[in-house]
């Protein structure tokens, strides 16, 4: 099951690592449309999109992630 859904993130809701896990409540996913949870990596290029359910998770413009070391 594919979506057209797109989530919009500040920085602060990336982890450590600069990721999200999906699926996340943000993606309108219930228990009977949910997926595995995978491991997206965000702060590398801007944005990622779920190989799952087809979710993009992008960086609200004007956000910069900065690792924290």
């Amino acid at each position: 099951m594919m979506s057209n859904q797109e989530v919009q993130l500040k920085a602060s809701e990336l982890n450590a690592n600069g990721g999200v896990y999906c699926p996340r409540p943000e993606a309108g996913m219930r228990l009977w449309n949910s997926h595995p949870r995978v491991y997206l990596d965000v702060a590398h290029s801007g944005e990622a999109k779920c190989p799952y359910c087809g979710t993009v998770y992008r960086l609200k413009a004007g956000e910069h992630f900065e690792a924290h070391h």
